[in-house]
This record gives structure tokens, C-alpha cells and sequence, in this order.
């Protein structure tokens, strides 16, 4: 007799750990490998953050628990960060240290959603925001949106419709296309929900990472909003599974009963270390022109036929590569350049299950040498394929 089996097991993997873990097989095997596949700076956090690591690992506190919503210091110290780039004030009670932003989802959808509620998300979209609203019961509602209106969705056809979400979530900088928000039209996201009465989560864990201005917070137009931001990207701290959270003033409770139940505490010793990472912004932005240099490379370097018609990649550190011209199979396609080459891509249903199988992300987050290794190997791969 079968036992029964939750219905969360049917939610689809993540592809691009997928890839990387074929990757990392064929590099433990020997293979010379390019890691395209995964947003993950190839520079280590700052050595102010690893040496304040170091000095509390000397301290018996370091080596318990903190508080569900995470140390105050390090709570404080992110609140004065909104200050000092978004020049935001913010009462840092507002804020949940959690074990990855990952987890900061997880919390944001549990204290603000009941199962069955409607979540809008924009397609093509990070993956796990449409997985685990499957896994706890919570509606992803897609809302298509294409390169030629710069990824942006069309909030109006939901009004117009009458399909008017209970939440809405958005990322700016985006993962997968790099695109990047501008402030009018931020302002006018927080403004739309605010009016419709529907819940905004905005994913800024990419701020930091544009190629430009830097961009606004979405708590500069909107108290309402549900914000998430990580120390894994700008920070470089990926390994290291801490992000945070603010939140609106009504959902602390809630969200501090579900930290103490779920993970009681991110790691006390990650957080120690984390608040050294904001007296570090000077060597974290020296970081940025070698991803804007990495993205031109590829630009550069790429046959038109592997770029395909795609909007300008403006931050974050991804390509969206439109390879229709080559395929139709994205998943087949990553897997011989994989084999083939040694270059580990990640398919674009990752993203958009339709769509994507014409389309392929590229991370530039990598080293430049890495950038030009994988353009050389791609363009001899595909003259080699006779194209």
C-alpha cells in the first residue's frame, strides 16, 4: 500500500541548480568548466566581513540563538543603510533578518496570503516565487510580459479584466532579464496597488547592481509594500543563506510567530558578521564595472543569432538571450552546450515555461576571463554546428 505523498512533491525543480549540479559533477570529474548558470559573484565578501566573522566565532553568544526577527544590531544597522542610500527613514523594529531571501518569501506569503489567494507574478520570473506559492497552496497568477515593452506587465488589463490579484510581486533590477524599473514607473506600481487594495512584495535583492543611477526603494512611494533584499548579491555573500525583510507595520506579529516556528533564528554568527558589510560600500561598488564590462563583452562577442531580440540588461548581472533562431528546446539546447563545450547555461523555461523555450539566461557575475572563455567556446560551437 502506497503512503501518501504531499502534493508539494509536484512542483516543478529549479533549473538553474539543476544545471549547476550536472556542472559541478562534470568539474569533480575533471571537466574545465564556465559557470554562466548561476547568479553568484565569483569575488569572496569583503575581508571586514570575513575577519568580523572570525573575531565572534572567540564569543560564547556568537554560538546561540538570536531573536526570531534577527540581532537587533544587525536590524539597526540595515535601517540606517535605507538611510544612507535611499535617504529613508525607518524604524528598524520593521525588519526580520531570515535564513536567505528565500525564507523571506516564504514568511512574506504566509503572514500576508491564505491558501488560495491570488498572487500576480510577471512572466518570464525568478522560478521559485511561482514553486512555492504552488508548494503552500497560494494562486500564481502570470502576467506575460515581452522584451518589446521592456518586460514591464500590464497592470490595467487586470483592472479592465476584473482579475484583480490579492498580491502582486515584482523585481527590480530583474531576474532573468536585468531590467531595471524607472522611478515613475515604480511610483506608479506602488500606486496602482495601493488603489486596488492589492498586497505589493518587491524584490530588491539586486539593488546595488545597476549601471547607473541607483534605483529607488519601493518604501519611498508605499508603506504597504513587502520588501526583500539578501546580502547575496551586491554583499557577495551567497554561501552565507541571510537576507532580510521589512515589512508593514501589520504584519510583524505574524511574521515574527512564523520566524520562531519555522527557523526559530538565522545562523547568530552570519548576522554578526553581516554588519560589517555596510562599512564596505566603496570596495562592494568597485565590483559593478566589471559586471557592466562583462555584459558588453557578451554583447559584443555573441552571434546575433544567440541575443535574438532582448531588452537592455541594466542591472542585476543576466542576460536574457533570445535564441529562437537555434531552437525551440531550451532544456535540450543548454544540455549540448553543457556536454559540448563545457559552458553551463541555464534554459529559459526556468523562467517562462512557454516562451522560454526559445530564450536562455546568461550570468555575467563570473570573472571577465570567464566571459571571454565562454564566448570563444559558444562561437566555436556554433560554426561548428554549421551555422
Amino acid at each position: 500500500m502506497a503512503l501518501k505523498v504531499s502534493q508539494a512533491s509536484e512542483i516543478p525543480a529549479f533549473l538553474a541548480m539543476q544545471v549547476m549540479k550536472r556542472a559541478k559533477e562534470m568539474q569533480a570529474a575533471g571537466s574545465d568548466l564556465v559557470h554562466l548558470e548561476v547568479g553568484q559573484p565569483s569575488t569572496p565578501p569583503p575581508a571586514a566581513v570575513s575577519n568580523a566573522l572570525q573575531t565572534s566565532l572567540k564569543h560564547v553568544a556568537s554560538h546561540g540563538y538570536s531573536v526570531g526577527l534577527g540581532l537587533p544590531e544587525l536590524r539597526q544597522r540595515i535601517g540606517q543603510h535605507y538611510q544612507d542610500w535611499y535617504q529613508l527613514p525607518l524604524d528598524w523594529q520593521r525588519i526580520a533578518v531570515t535564513p536567505g531571501s528565500s525564507l523571506g518569501f516564504a514568511i512574506a506569503f504566509l503572514s500576508a496570503f491564505d491558501k488560495g489567494d491570488r498572487i500576480a507574478i510577471a512572466t518570464p520570473g525568478y522560478p521559485a516565487y511561482f514553486n512555492l506559492m504552488l508548494a503552500l497552496g497560494i494562486k500564481p497568477q502570470l502576467l506575460p510580459a515581452r522584451a518589446a515593452q521592456n518586460w514591464m506587465p500590464d497592470l490595467d488589463s487586470l483592472v479592465a479584466t476584473d482579475n484583480i490579484p490579492d498580491g502582486l510581486l515584482l523585481a527590480s533590477p530583474a531576474n532573468p532579464t536585468g531590467v531595471v524599473m524607472r522611478d515613475d514607473e515604480l511610483e506608479a506600481v506602488c500606486r496602482w496597488c495601493d488603489k486596488h487594495g492589492v498586497r505589493l512584495i518587491m524584490d530588491e535583492i539586486y539593488h546595488g547592481l545597476t549601471f547607473g543611477k541607483r534605483t529607488k526603494s519601493a518604501l519611498a512611494y508605499t508603506d504597504n509594500a513587502i520588501i526583500i533584499n539578501s546580502f547575496s548579491k551586491y554583499f557577495c555573500m551567497t554561501g552565507w543563506r541571510l537576507g532580510w525583510m521589512v515589512l508593514p507595520e501589520d504584519l510583524v506579529p505574524t511574521a515574527e510567530m512564523l520566524a520562531q516556528n519555522m527557523y526559530i533564528s538565522a545562523a547568530t554568527i552570519n548576522q554578526l558578521g553581516a554588519i560589517a558589510a555596510f562599512d564596505c560600500y566603496d570596495e562592494l561598488d568597485s565590483h559593478i564595472p566589471r559586471y557592466e564590462e562583462n555584459r558588453d563583452l557578451l554583447y559584443r562577442g555573441l552571434p546575433a543569432e544567440f541575443l535574438g531580440n532582448h531588452a537592455p540588461s541594466d542591472g542585476a548581472f543576466y542576460l536574457y538571450a533570445d535564441v529562437s533562431t537555434l531552437t525551440n528546446d531550451s532544456i535540450a539546447f543548454a544540455d549540448r552546450i553543457l556536454t559540448d563545450t563545457g559552458v553551463a547555461i541555464t534554459p529559459g523555461v526556468d523562467f517562462d515555461a512557454v516562451d522560454g523555450r526559445s530564450h536562455m539566461r546568461l550570468s555575467y557575475a563570473g570573472s571577465t576571463q570567464d566571459m571571454k572563455k565562454a564566448i570563444q567556446r559558444l562561437n566555436d560551437w556554433l560554426a561548428g554546428q554549421g551555422r
